[in-house]
């Protein structure tokens, strides 16, 4: 399963619907991204694929300091699941993957 692309994200934080994009690559063996939103570009760690199981962490500035756990489901080009920033409730995670150029009919 390649889990290649930009995917974005909405995720319904205690303080509102919070929008970002993730850019995830393959590099090497293993994945490697970058989350963009509120204003900053983040550095993913620890990408891990395994099965259809998607984590990572990363750590945001804006709006709130806080260093962040994801885990989602990945279907295709929908993936679901939570963020979660230290003992605070997890916070609903969906997403979509944006078309490639070279999926789009010209």
């Amino acid at each position: 399963m390649s889990v290649e692309g930009i995917w974005d994200l909405s995720i319904a934080t205690p303080i509102g619907m919070i929008k970002a994009a993730v850019e995830l690559r393959v590099k090497g063996t293993g994945l490697t991204g970058v989350a963009r939103g509120t204003g900053e570009e983040v550095p993913l760690r620890d990408v891990e694929l395994a099965g259809d199981r998607l984590t990572w962490k990363q750590s945001t500035t804006k709006p709130l300091r806080l260093n962040l756990n994801f885990a989602v489901t990945v279907d295709g080009d929908i993936l679901t699941g939570t963020s979660r920033a230290g003992r605070l409730p997890a916070s609903k995670v969906t997403g979509t993957r944006r078309p490639t150029s070279t999926d789009v009919d010209h």
